[in-house]
C-alpha cells in the first residue's frame, strides 16, 4: 500500500505543517519562509539556504522518486497516479484561497504536483504501449 502513496504529498504536508501548526499566523508565510541557514561551503563562501529552499529541494527529490516509480503499470501504480492528481487539486486549491499558501515556494511545489501527474499518466502510457508491443500475437 505504500508504493501507492504519492510521496510529493509529503512536501505538500510540510507546507500545511509550518501554515497550520503555528509556526506563522499565515501572514508572515514569506518570512518563515526566508529565514536563512548558513552553510560554509569548501570554496570558503557561505552558502544561505532558506526554509523555502529546503521545502523545494525536498519536493524535487520527492518528484524524481515518484517519476521512476511512475515507470511501472501495475494496479497500485494506477492508484497512485489517481492519488498524485487528488495532491495536486488540494495543492491547487490551497495556493488559490488560503491565507499562507500564495508563495513561490508553494507555488513551485504545487506545479511540481502537477508535473507528477503529468509524467506519471505520460509515463504510464508509455509503458503500456512498449509492453503491448512486446506482447506475443497469434498468427493463426
Amino acid at each position: 500500500m505504500m508504493r501507492a502513496f504519492p510521496l510529493i504529498l509529503i512536501a505538500v504536508i510540510a507546507y500545511n505543517v509550518l501554515v497550520f501548526g503555528g509556526a506563522t499566523t499565515g501572514h508572515d508565510m514569506a518570512g518563515l519562509l526566508g529565514q536563512n541557514f548558513p552553510l560554509t561551503v569548501m570554496s570558503g563562501d557561505v552558502w544561505r539556504i532558506s526554509l523555502g529552499d529546503g521545502l523545494v529541494a525536498l519536493a524535487l527529490v520527492l518528484l524524481f522518486i515518484e517519476t521512476v516509480k511512475a515507470a511501472r503499470t501495475s494496479q497500485r501504480e494506477m492508484l497512485n497516479h489517481g492519488l498524485s492528481l487528488v495532491t495536486f487539486i488540494a495543492a491547487l486549491v490551497e495556493f488559490i484561497t488560503l491565507k499562507g499558501f500564495g508563495t513561490s515556494v508553494f507555488f513551485l511545489i504545487a506545479a511540481m504536483c502537477l508535473f507528477d501527474v503529468v509524467a506519471g499518466y505520460s509515463i504510464a502510457i508509455v509503458a503500456a504501449k512498449r509492453d503491448l508491443a512486446m506482447a506475443p500475437t497469434d498468427n493463426s
